[in-house]
C-alpha cells in the first residue's frame, strides 16, 4: 500500500508543480544574493548574508524560508487530502472493501505523507547546495559559534537540519490527517490545518503568552540553526522533537479512533 501511495503521488501533476515551486526557493535566494553582493544588513531570512562566505549557507537559508509557511503548507496539503481526498472521489469505500484494515490505511497514509514531505525538504536542500556551490563555492562553513566546519562535516549538519525541519511538521501532518478523517472536503481539511499552524505561530509571537510557548507546535521549528554551532546546542532541538512526537502520537491516535468508528458512505 505504501508503494501504491507513492506511485499515485508521482503520477499527480500537483506533486511535480509543488516540487518545482519549492525548488525555485533556493535558486531565487542565490540569485538575489549574487546580484546584490553587498549583503542585506539585518533584513531577510537567517543566514542570507553568510552565503557570501560559503554557498553551503544557501540550503540553510532556504530551510529558514521554507519552515514558517511553505513547509507547513506542504504538510497540510498532503495530509488534508490523504483521507478526505479519497472520500470526495468515492475511492475510500472501495479501498476499505479491499482487504485493507482501517488502521493500516491511516498509518500508511501518514507514512506516505511524511515520506513526501521529507523528499520535498531534501529536494530543496539539494537544489540549494548545487545553486550555492555554483555561485559561491562549497568552501568551509563558518559556524554560528565562530569556528569553521569542513565541507563534508558541514553537509552532514545540513542533512541533519533538513531531517529536523521535516520532523518538525510531523505533528502538523498528524493533525491534518485527523481533520481529513472528519470531512470529505480535502480543501477544508487543508485550510483547517494551515490555520492551526498560523495560529500557533501567532501565539508564539505574543510575549504575554510565554507560558504556553514551549507547548506550541511551531515553537522550535527553527531550532535546526543550533546544529550550525560548535558544539551543537541540543536543548531546543530535543525539546522540539519531544513536543512534535507528542502532537503526532495524540492526533494520529485520534485519527485511528475516528477512522475505526467512521461510517464510510463515500
Amino acid at each position: 500500500m505504501f508503494r501504491v501511495e507513492l506511485a499515485k503521488a508521482v503520477r499527480r501533476w500537483r506533486t511535480w508543480a509543488l516540487g518545482a515551486a519549492l525548488g525555485v526557493i533556493p535558486i531565487l535566494i542565490v540569485v538575489g544574493v549574487a546580484t546584490s553582493r553587498h549583503g542585506h544588513g539585518n533584513e531577510g531570512p537567517p543566514f542570507i548574508n553568510l552565503i557570501l562566505k560559503s554557498g553551503l549557507f544557501a540550503p540553510l537559508t532556504a530551510l529558514a524560508v521554507l519552515q514558517p509557511f511553505f513547509l507547513p503548507l506542504t504538510a497540510s496539503l498532503l495530509s488534508g487530502d490523504a483521507i478526505a481526498g479519497e472520500a470526495s472521489t468515492g475511492m475510500l469505500r472501495y479501498l476499505l472493501v479491499r482487504p485493507v484494515g482501517r488502521r493500516r490505511l491511516v498509518v500508511h497514509k501518514y507514512v506516505s505523507v511524511m515520506t513526501l514531505v521529507t523528499i520535498a525538504v531534501l529536494w530543496v536542500v539539494v537544489v540549494g547546495v548545487v545553486a550555492g556551490g555554483i555561485a559561491f563555492g562549497l568552501g568551509a562553513l563558518p559556524t554560528l559559534s565562530g569556528s569553521t566546519l569542513a565541507a563534508g562535516a558541514a553537509l552532514v549538519r545540513i542533512l541533519a537540519a533538513a531531517l529536523y525541519a521535516a520532523a518538525g511538521v510531523a505533528g502538523l501532518a498528524a493533525i491534518g490527517l485527523f481533520v481529513s478523517t472528519l470531512t470529505e472536503s480535502s480543501p477544508g481539511a487543508t485550510v483547517a490545518t494551515v490555520v492551526f499552524a498560523i495560529l500557533s505561530q501567532i501565539l508564539d509571537s505574543i510575549g504575554n503568552l510565554s507560558a504556553i510557548h514551549p507547548y506550541l507546535i511551531s515553537h522550535d521549528w527553527t531550532a535546526f540553526a543550533d546544529l550550525i554551532r560548535d558544539p551543537v546546542a541540543w536543548q531546543k532541538i530535543v525539546h522540539g522533537l519531544v513536543v512534535d512526537a507528542v502532537y503526532t502520537a495524540v492526533f494520529l491516535s485520534a485519527a485511528l479512533v475516528v477512522m475505526t468508528k467512521k461510517d464510510v458512505t463515500a
